[in-house]
C-alpha cells in the first residue's frame, strides 16, 4: 500500500510533537507510581522465594528493568545485621541500612529496619519521608513500600 504524507499532515504532527515538549509534558511520566512499585516488589518477592542468590544479583543489575525502571527500584538488607544485599548504587552494598538519615534528623534506615521487625513475612507495610523529587528544591512525600522474604527485608520506594 503506497501512502503519501501531505505537507499540512506533516507539519501539523511537528507543531503537536513541539507543543508536547516545549510545554515540558512529558510523554512518559518520569517518575513511578504505588501501583509500579508494588508490582515490582511482588515481583521481586517472587525471585527471592525462587533463588534468593540469582535474586539479589538480578536486583543489583543496572540493566534489569524488571527491578529497576525510572526512579522506581528494589533494595533489600539483611534482617540479622541490617546490611544491604541489593541498592540502586553498588556502593552502599554492605553499609547498615540502620545508618541512613535525611536531614535535620530523620532516621529513615532505622524506622525501615525496625518495621519489618514488626511484619509478619508476606505483609507489606508503607513508611514515609519528605525529599526533593529530582530537579526541585521543593520537599514531597516520598514513600516505601516493604516486605520480609526470609532474611531479607526488601523495599521499593516512589514519589506518592
Amino acid at each position: 500500500m503506497n501512502r503519501k504524507i501531505s505537507a499540512p499532515g506533516l507539519a501539523v504532527t511537528a507543531v503537536l510533537i513541539w507543543t508536547t515538549v516545549a510545554s515540558g509534558a512529558p510523554a512518559i511520566s518520569q517518575f513511578g507510581t504505588a501501583e509500579q512499585a508494588r508490582a515490582m516488589l511482588e515481583r521481586a518477592v517472587a525471585a527471592l522465594k525462587d533463588n534468593q542468590a540469582a535474586a539479589l544479583k538480578a536486583f543489583n543489575d543496572p540493566k534489569n528493568t524488571q527491578f529497576r525502571e525510572r526512579d522506581l527500584y528494589v533494595y533489600c538488607f539483611n534482617v540479622g545485621d541490617g546490611k544491604f544485599t541489593a541498592y540502586q548504587s553498588p556502593m552502599l552494598l554492605g553499609v547498615n541500612v540502620r545508618e541512613f538519615k535525611l536531614p535535620p534528623n530523620d532516621p529513615v534506615g532505622q524506622r525501615a529496619y525496625d518495621a519489618i521487625h514488626d511484619v509478619s513475612e508476606g505483609n507489606f507495610i508503607t513508611l514515609e519521608y519528605q525529599m526533593p523529587k529530582p530537579g526541585t528544591k521543593q520537599s514531597a512525600t516520598k514513600q516505601f513500600l516493604e516486605t520480609r522474604v526470609g532474611n531479607q527485608g526488601c523495599g521499593v520506594t516512589y514519589f506518592k
